[in-house]
Parts: C-alpha cells; sequence; structure tokens
C-alpha cells in the first residue's frame, strides 16, 4: 500500500466546520488532511476526508490542498477496500464479495453539503448494498442533512464517540505500524 502521503499522527482534535472532530476518531493524516470515522454511515466503512483547514467550497482549496485531498482519499480508499473482508465480514453470505468504492463530494448547499467544510465521502461498495445503485447518492444526502441536528444534540447520536474511536483505531491499524 502506498504510505507515502501519510504522515504521523498529530493526536490532536480537528475542525469540520464549527464542530470539533476527537482525535480518536481521526485515523490518517497527509501534510494538509485528514481522515476520520462518520457519525452516521451509509454502508459499513463510510469514513470522511476533509482537508485540515477549514474551506467551505472545492474551488476555495488551494491546488495543494486539493492534490492532498484527493490522495489521502485514494489510499484511505484502497486501504479499506482491500481489507473489507477482514473490517466488515459478512456471514449471512456463502461467498465473500467483491468491493469496490463510491467516493463523492456535496460542493455547496444546493448539491446537498450541510457541513461548511469540503469533505470526500469514501464508501466501500458491495453488490447488493443498495437495490438501485445510485440509491447511495439519496442515502448520504439523507444523512448529510441529518448530520448538523445530531452533531448539535448529543443525545441523537447513532453511534456513541467510544465505538467511534473503536472503528477508528482499527481502521488506524491499516495505516500506521
Amino acid at each position: 500500500m502506498d504510505k507515502t502521503v501519510l504522515v504521523g499522527r498529530e493526536a490532536v482534535d480537528r475542525l469540520f466546520g464549527p464542530w470539533t472532530i476527537s482525535r480518536n476518531e481521526v485515523f490518517a493524516e497527509s501534510p494538509l488532511s485528514f481522515a476520520f470515522v462518520n457519525l452516521k454511515p451509509v454502508v459499513p466503512g463510510h469514513v470522511l476526508v476533509a482537508p485540515k483547514r477549514v474551506v467551505k467550497r472545492f474551488s476555495s482549496l488551494t491546488n495543494d490542498e486539493v492534490a492532498d485531498l484527493w490522495q489521502l482519499a485514494k489510499v484511505v480508499g484502497h486501504g479499506l477496500e482491500s481489507s473489507a473482508h477482514d473490517l466488515f465480514p459478512d456471514a449471512s453470505r456463502s461467498r465473500k464479495p467483491e468491493y469496490s468504492l463510491t467516493l463523492c463530494i456535496q460542493d455547496g448547499p444546493q448539491a446537498g453539503q450541510t457541513v461548511p467544510h469540503v469533505h470526500i465521502h469514501v464508501l466501500p461498495r458491495k453488490e447488493g448494498d443498495f437495490e438501485n445503485n445510485d440509491q447511495v447518492y439519496d442515502e448520504i444526502d439523507d444523512g448529510e442533512k441529518g448530520l448538523t441536528k445530531q452533531l448539535d444534540d448529543e443525545s441523537r447520536r447513532e453511534r456513541t464517540r467510544e465505538e467511534m474511536a473503536e472503528e477508528a483505531g482499527r481502521f488506524r491499524a491499516l495505516f500506521y505500524d
């Protein structure tokens, strides 16, 4: 796996728009970006990659930030996809599924972005995870719409901070020795 993009974890909390992402939920970092687990994943392994600098729109990123952001998304996606069978075991299937990736950005409120911070959704995908393959985008959109309420209201979180930290620890092991 290409680990050249990764830097040592700074072990600091990161801003995601107006909210703070705990250092325990961050599992990979590059010089200008960070990857973290999702509060309400659409599929197992659905994570986010964002620039360290809080930037609302993709066009406001520097060229270096764009390159760094997509390079980290590539490394994270490859790591999750290639380890998916171990990370997301599916006892209901008689054979191991093949995995692919969905990577997407919602750039601006009219595109469904609710957190004012550029971020790439990285989703490990397997056959049959949605009846209609493009339904994943509706799910991401629905999740984004509810995200701001959930981030503001601790009692409405689908996953606890402890669950998210545990998942981040499993993912971190893919990228750091």
